[in-house]
């Protein structure tokens, strides 16, 4: 009997590899890159004040972090395919949401974005962690922000400037570009992910997982390396457009600048030579002195505003080097059997940092303009740089083999 044949791919499909997940990742890029200048600009329209901006910001950060610590009980019951799915189709409503451009349709859509771009991330980095190797965590970092520079590049420019031909432009584009990285999502048939083990019982809370976090201090670390990073491209991206508006430097100036920076990355594949020839705790140090220093001469310099602009912009290059290096001593220390539970832990730090940077700018606007929140924030990168002399010296550096016998000897 002739036996029919069935393509391999289709009965099983290829395991995902590092290129297929820095596609999603530039995708991603396109969806939020084109509006990350643009919601400053219609907040800061919407809502009138610097310290109402603050203060919606602060809201929704809260309401980002309650929805991903509860992604992992979301995906008891939804799997996490589905869970993803879930987070791509909030991009999409957000987009229509800001197109009516009324002032609470405008904090309704930044709450949507906000939500799926954490829904996404925590599924994302569950997917990495599943089918990406151990040593290869830094390639696909590497890879990921490589696909990413174009749609970060391109996009804070092209969003302020196609806002001024027609305002919902860019959430249109945004929209169209979460439905193409949710075809192709489905297209590369990930599933649930692997299993590691039979499930004994019920998945646990993350809320329960948060004493194994705080018992390892590598987790800790890492997490707060994370968050600060993340509080200083809250500052550069949301407060640098107020401070360009309010100096009168104009309101382009913060998406132009933001196209810069995110130019750089595509100096991804030569900073992570950079970072690979020294330990990580020498490099995570130095991308969080520099980055600090920047950050509080930027302050400090405010009565030069496009002095301090350029020089907050360098500030954003550290920042870069600690995409590619912060994020690496929480990954290298996660366990295999806690991965979604800790990637829904970690995710947080963007939602912590969502809260922290607009409740401490609402703080210092109390008493300082707004170049006082770049001092703020370049004091908490120095408070990372002296947390990171903790990591281990040989943190990130290949192991020596033993030559046989070496330790008889010795």
């Amino acid at each position: 009997m002739h036996e029919r044949r069935i393509p391999e791919w289709v009965r099983h499909s290829p395991a995902p590899s590092v290129r297929d997940f820095g596609i999603i990742a530039g995708l991603e890029a396109v969806v939020r890159g084109i509006l990350i200048s643009v919601f400053p600009l219609v907040m800061y329209r919407a809502l009138g004040s610097a310290e109402n901006v603050s203060l919606a910001y602060f809201l929704i950060g809260v309401l980002s972090l309650v929805a991903g610590l509860m992604v992992p009980f979301l995906i008891r019951f939804v799997p996490r395919r589905w869970s993803y799915t879930v987070g791509a189709l909030l991009f999409v409503i957000g987009a229509v949401l800001a197109v009516r451009g009324t002032p609470e349709a405008v904090v309704a859509a930044l709450a949507c974005n906000a939500v799926a771009a954490v829904v996404c991330f925590i599924c994302f980095n569950a997917y990495v962690l599943d089918y990406i190797e151990r040593v290869d965590l830094g390639r696909c970092e590497t890879s990921r922000m490589f696909y990413s520079a174009m749609g970060w590049t391109a996009g804070p420019m092209a969003g302020v400037l196609l806002m001024e031909l027609w305002a919902p432009a860019p959430f249109v584009i945004s929209g169209a570009a979460a439905v193409i990285m949710l075809a192709v999502f489905w297209m590369l048939r990930m599933g649930n992910g692997k299993m590691i083990t039979r499930a004994r019982g019920p998945a646990r809370n993350p809320l329960a997982f948060l004493p194994r976090f705080f018992a390892q201090p590598r987790l800790v670390s890492g997490y707060l390396f994370a968050m600060i990073r993340s509080c200083g491209w809250w500052v550069y991206v949301v407060y640098l457009p107020i401070f360009s508006i309010e100096s009168g430097m104009g309101d382009k100036v913060g998406g132009i600048l933001l196209s810069i920076t995110n130019g750089m990355l595509f100096l991804a594949p030569l900073i992570l030579r950079w970072v690979q020839r020294r330990s990580l705790r020498s490099a995570v140090r130095t991308g969080f002195a520099g980055a600090g220093f920047c950050f509080a001469a930027a302050g400090f310099l405010s009565g030069w505003p496009p002095l301090a602009a350029i020089v907050l912009m360098l500030g954003s290059f550290w920042l870069i080097v600690l995409d590619i290096c912060a994020g690496l001593p929480f990954l290298m220390a996660v366990k295999p059997s806690e991965r979604t539970e800790m990637s829904a832990i970690y995710s947080s730090y963007r939602d912590v940092s969502g809260i922290m940077t607009p409740g401490a700018a609402w703080l210092v606007l109390m008493v300082a303009p707004v170049a006082g929140i770049f001092v703020a924030g370049g004091t908490a990168l120095f408070g990372a740089f002296a947390i990171a002399a903790r990591l281990h010296p040989r943190l990130g550096r290949p192991r020596i083999p033993l030559e046989p016998g070496s330790l008889a000897d010795a």
